[in-house]
């Protein structure tokens, strides 16, 4: 829901992991005659702890060091149950009910948009999440949606949508673009050398062969790409066939390697003037090497840099702008219903004040621990 305020410090460990250790099925807050369980923060907790900053960054946020992760994360989980909950009895109050057709057509409408089930079963994959995963979430989204369609209108004018145009002219420009499709041999050293490393059998390699043999793998895939290139350039008209044969990118194979349309400053440095220089129904000289790896780039169209006309956009405009009508609408109702709800923190450690006064506290002692390192730093200086 928009409008959270995320705490953005850290907070005392003691506030941080009180009830660590508590049973799933334990309750930590009652809202109105609902409850939420340990268990249930627990889940929401891991799957929203393993993705996004965190994933990125390899950060165990459980870890105390990463404290202000850990409360960033259990902050939002906390509030989101809530509504969760709040929104749901709302929902069961007003007779609104989603079937697993009324999920099975939203699915359809979406393989209908990212244009089939293998390129949406990708996109599943690449994000790290399961049908199963993908059609709850979706569940909650019809939900929401007939909520939202009870609540009042969303109907969008056409001069609401044109005054959106003007104020956004920007967004409906678009530079010069190119299709490409491409071929990825996957090479990144790190992963390698960590492959290499969690192998019993290199157990006793010091960092000089660890080193060698990075470099033998990447010289393995670097032929394996100009091998690949080489079949390709025999017949363009295979490229799609091989791409879906060799690219190890799982989300672009599928679709024969297609890209699409991308504009300069939307590819990595190396793949976009490699792909920018070239004309339609060309490919690269040679593997293109990337943070992720080599490229094999075969150019299929460009676009000179142009504007949407209004009209073109008009329908995509009342759309956007009718939902966040209903996101809106969404948003003043679990107001209306948090100000009117009845919650009880079981567990302290889950109460917002707590948090909050365990983050006042931790910034205090972040504040004056950050003195200390510098006046020390200073005193040493002088000394030298």
């Amino acid at each position: 829901m928009r409008g959270k305020k995320l705490l953005a410090t850290l907070a005392l460990s003691a506030v941080l992991f009180a009830g660590c250790g508590l049973k799933s099925g334990e309750v930590i807050i009652k809202v109105n005659d609902k409850t939420i369980t340990q268990g249930q923060f627990d889940q929401e907790f891991d799957k929203q702890a393993g993705s996004g900053i965190a994933k990125a960054l390899g950060i165990d946020v459980k870890d105390d060091k990463n404290s202000f992760l850990y409360l960033l994360i259990k902050d939002r989980v906390i509030n989101e149950l809530i509504v969760k909950t709040l929104l749901d009895e709302e929902i069961a109050k007003r007779g609104i009910t989603v079937t697993s057709k009324d999920v099975d057509d939203a699915v359809k409408e979406i393989i209908d948009k990212v244009g089939s089930k293998e390129q949406l079963n990708a996109l599943l994959k690449e994000h790290g999440m399961s049908n199963a995963e993908f059609k709850k979430d979706l569940k909650e989204e019809v939900k929401m949606k007939r909520l939202a369609e009870q609540l009042g209108s969303a109907k969008v004018s056409d001069a609401e949508a044109k005054k959106f145009y003007n104020d956004n002219i920007n967004k409906f420009k678009h530079p010069d673009k190119v299709r490409a499709s491409h071929i990825l041999i996957a090479a990144n050293p790190e992963e390698i050398a960590a492959k290499i490393k969690a192998d019993p059998k290199n157990k006793d390699l010091d960092d000089a062969a660890i080193k060698a043999k990075v470099q033998e793998e990447l010289n393995a895939k670097e032929a394996k790409a100009n091998q690949i290139l080489a079949e390709a350039k025999k017949d363009l008209t295979q490229f799609a066939k091989i791409a879906k044969e060799n690219s190890e990118d799982t989300a672009t194979a599928v679709k024969g390697g297609d890209l699409g349309f991308f504009a300069e400053k939307e590819m990595v440095p190396e793949f976009s003037k490699a792909a920018f220089s070239m004309k339609p129904n060309s490919i690269s000289e040679k593997p293109v090497k990337s943070q992720y790896g080599y490229h094999i780039i075969m150019v299929t169209d460009r676009a000179a840099a142009s504007q949407d006309p209004f009209e073109k956009v008009k329908e995509n405009i009342k759309g956007y702008l009718a939902n966040q009508k209903q996101i809106d609408m969404i948003d003043q109702l679990t107001e209306s219903l948090k100000k009117n709800a009845k919650i009880e923190y079981v567990n302290p450690s889950y109460d917002p004040a707590n948090v909050q006064k365990g983050v006042q506290d931790s910034i205090k002692n972040s504040g004056e621990t950050a003195k200390k390192v510098k006046a020390e730093s200073e005193t040493k200086n002088k000394n030298k």
